[in-house]
């Protein structure tokens, strides 16, 4: 049997580094990185800090009362997107085959590489290197037969380590391991597992697939493959994803807000965004859904519509995510907006007929050609005010690419 050599390459506490190796006097010291806005949390905590307790997610209090001398680190999203994008064209000399799993992960499928390079070891040693030279941070390195295995071994060591999980080794590395060590496996899916008594990885790899399946419908047969430590998913280069199916953004806000104004205004925002991406990647839409996360966190909605025609334009775009808003009483102020765009029709551009849509068009082009050279919301719609008082927290999303349409312009 052929096996692959994948490797998967996650970046230590990467924001947290990135901060340490620009400003020298926080080397060494525990930091936490946390948003601009007056509601923050920590998004990631150098490992001094970690030593401490300082946890993802915590509120900047807690961090302190773990860690009195704790440094509050501001973020700068363009700089780790920079560093990021920086470091996979570091990978693309060893293999045109990386995906980006987030702004600090990827993978590498380097089967055809090793003739050039010696081993995946020697790979693995030299992008570490360079990683370490060209911008004094370190990574973790997984080496193993698939994309599962290998984001799995760079787990297993950190910070800067490298693990190899061989073939021959799978079986006995994947019978004690809890269930929740595998990527996928979240902590609703543990819960339902363990219910079943499944707590490792091989009591899931030798249950039987038909009560999986009963359980978990269609993916049973792939929880008991995962099991295993089975995964035949490909390493999917840039630019080759799967036509994408939407356009999305949202933002969670600095403040909770009721104000139909207010919410309005962060509306109008999102929809520019989200047509800026549009257009810039040629495609349009018909289904425009609106997502609102309320202030206790844990209550929700979404609602969708159906316009008559495909559409990337900005303001039709927020017309029809303001006319969602106007069917729902709100039940409590809003924490979280968010604005997606599918139903997708792909290069769609052509000259409209009438001559005030042709000025229209014009007047777009050119705001987004301003907005892509010095950065997005420099120029928009008169309605939106500037003003950082009036905008989101953003953040870095799941979704980050650093290239194609699934990238995500950060702040």
């Amino acid at each position: 049997m052929e096996y692959r050599t994948i490797l998967h390459i996650d970046m230590n506490a990467f924001f947290a580094s990135v901060e340490q190796s620009a400003k020298p006097e926080l080397r060494g010291k525990p930091i936490a990185v946390v948003g601009s806005g007056h509601r923050t949390v920590i998004t990631t905590s150098s490992y001094e800090a970690r030593a401490r307790g300082v946890k993802t997610g915590m509120a900047i209090w807690e961090g302190k009362r773990l860690c009195p001398e704790l440094e509050i680190v501001v973020g700068d999203n363009k700089k780790y997107q920079h560093t990021s994008t920086e470091i996979n064209k570091i990978f693309q000399d060893f293999t045109p085959e990386v995906e980006a799993f987030s702004i600090d992960e990827s993978w590498l499928d380097v089967t055809y590489s090793l003739k050039m390079f010696g081993s995946a070891e020697t790979i693995a040693y030299q992008i570490k290197a360079r990683i370490r030279h060209l911008f004094d941070i370190t990574c973790s390195i997984g080496i193993a037969p698939n994309k599962l295995l290998a984001k799995l071994a760079s787990d297993m060591q950190k910070p800067d380590g490298l693990t190899i999980i061989k073939p021959e080794d799978v079986a006995g590395v994947m019978e004690r391991l809890p269930i929740q060590d595998l990527c996928g496996i979240g902590k609703k899916m543990q819960r339902h597992l363990n219910l079943m008594s499944i707590y490792t990885c091989g009591e899931l790899g030798r249950c039987d697939e038909a009560r999986l399946t009963r359980k978990f419908g269609i993916i049973g047969r792939r929880l008991k493959q995962m099991g295993q430590g089975i995964d035949d998913s490909p390493v999917i280069p840039f630019g080759e994803e799967d036509e994408v199916k939407s356009v999305g953004h949202s933002s969670t806000l600095e403040r909770d807000i009721d104000d139909p104004v207010e919410i309005r205004r962060f509306l109008l925002q999102l929809s520019e965004m989200v047509g800026s991406r549009a257009r810039r990647y040629n495609v349009a839409g018909k289904t425009i859904s609106l997502y609102v996360r309320y202030a206790d966190f844990f209550s929700s909605w979404g609602k969708q519509t159906t316009i008559k025609r495909h559409t990337n334009q900005s303001d039709e775009i927020y017309r029809t995510a303001v006319g969602i808003l106007e069917t729902v009483d709100l039940e409590q102020p809003v924490r979280l907006l968010g604005i997606s765009l599918s139903n997708l029709q792909h290069e769609v551009e052509q000259l409209p007929l009438f001559e005030d849509d042709r000025k229209k068009l014009e007047a777009t082009k050119a705001m987004d050609s301003v907005n892509q050279k010095y950065g997005n919301m420099v120029v928009t719609l008169g309605s939106l005010l500037p003003g950082k008082e009036k905008r989101g927290s953003h953040v870095i999303p799941p979704s980050w690419r650093p290239d194609g349409i699934k990238k995500v312009d950060v702040k």
